[in-house]
């Protein structure tokens, strides 16, 4: 039985990042709807306790209205069908949208609403749908959120509030910047490992035991490939600008790769290799320690664009915004911004707010 005062959300799509949102939030006390345009897909979520009511696109009723309406609705559609579905959501009435989608300056665009909150977890699994669905899937995960000029702050907070609830970090970044950032780590990355492992699959034909034989390291870096191909064909065409600029930079890398092992350059092989350890050795290992946290508060206009524009130069300083609170002023046009971000990164953001022209003032949490 539903108590009242639940907290309720509506998932779009239930789909491997759909179904995980939907049994995440359950997971922590959520009332859950769910639609999806396969109404097997939707009678499976509701028969594994994916969901606590779904129905078919075709055929669902609008999500409830008043006390059991929904606070958030998650768009987890493919991505050419992203905007369509958010923009209905809106129409319907719902107070806060949010998308997963991996490409963002395009929806960002399209659905130019101050409800609107673009999102995208960097967390999958190379299963399928609902068979990969899994209630911690973004549990200690970043997940990136792109609020726009027009984004309504309280949307933002509300959106910021259920990606902590089911585990991950929320880090802003403006829309195109998200978008050229993940194709490096994510769209380039998955279609090489799809070049790599169809290379394999090739030299396999002459070599009956290459795949026999492949170690660790290869399976490691393939294992991305072995994610559901159907998501990528939108994927890549939105955001197509991007992933061709880095394919480039990629190819022209390997070409350098490539003289230093026709020279036999030893010194250039080691320079590249010890840059690449280094690298890889220093990836952020997730969110700090909520010991090692302070709260930044920063006033700032009651004027839109302002929360973007806070949230955006932390995301450009790689800073995590673990919490969001909007404080409004009674007097005037005016509010305060309080940032709870590790320790390590209060003089660098603060001295960053400060060239913007924003003042700043700190206390450490617990303090």
């Amino acid at each position: 039985m539903v108590q009242a005062g639940s907290r309720r959300a509506h998932v779009v799509g239930l789909g491997l990042i759909g179904g995980s949102v939907a049994l995440g939030l359950r997971s922590r006390g959520w009332v859950v709807t769910g639609t999806d345009v396969d109404a097997e897909r939707c009678r499976r979520a509701l028969a594994e306790g994916v969901v606590d009511v779904a129905e078919p696109a075709g055929c669902a009723p609008a999500p409830p209205t008043g006390a059991d309406a929904p606070q958030v609705t998650v768009v987890a559609t493919p991505a050419g069908a992203v905007a369509d579905a958010a923009l209905a959501a809106l129409a319907g009435g719902a107070p806060v949208v949010t998308d997963v989608a991996g490409v963002k300056a395009p929806v960002a665009a399209a659905v130019a609403d101050p409800r609107f909150v673009p999102g995208h977890p960097m967390a999958g699994s190379e299963q399928v749908g609902l068979d990969g669905a899994d209630p911690d899937l973004f549990v200690g995960a970043t997940w990136v959120l792109t609020p726009t000029a027009a984004t309504d702050p309280s949307a933002y907070a509300t959106v910021a509030g259920v990606v902590t609830a089911l585990g991950a970090t929320p880090l802003v970044l403006a829309p195109e910047v998200h978008d050229r950032v993940v194709a490096v780590v994510s769209h380039v990355p998955h279609l090489t490992a799809a070049t790599l492992m169809n290379l394999a699959s090739t030299a396999a034909v002459e070599h009956g035991t290459l795949l026999r034989l492949a170690a660790g390291g290869f399976r490691d870096m393939t294992r991305i490939a072995a994610g559901s191909p159907a998501i990528w064909p939108d994927v890549v065409e939105a955001n197509r600008e991007g992933i061709v600029a880095v394919l480039d930079e990629l190819i022209a890398a390997l070409g350098e790769v490539r003289t230093v092992v026709a020279g036999a350059d030893r010194r250039g092989l080691l320079e590249r290799l010890d840059r690449a350890q280094q690298a890889r050795v220093n990836l952020p290992a997730g969110a700090p320690d909520p010991a090692r946290t302070a709260e930044v508060r920063v006033p700032v206009p009651d004027r839109p664009g302002v929360l973007a524009d806070v949230l955006g130069l932390a995301g450009e300083l790689g800073t995590n915004v673990l919490d969001v609170e909007i404080a409004h002023s009674a007097e005037g046009a005016r509010g305060v911004l309080v940032l709870v971000v590790d320790d390590a990164a209060v003089t660098t953001l603060r001295a960053a707010l400060a060239e913007r022209g924003y003042r700043s003032a700190t206390r450490r949490v617990g303090a």
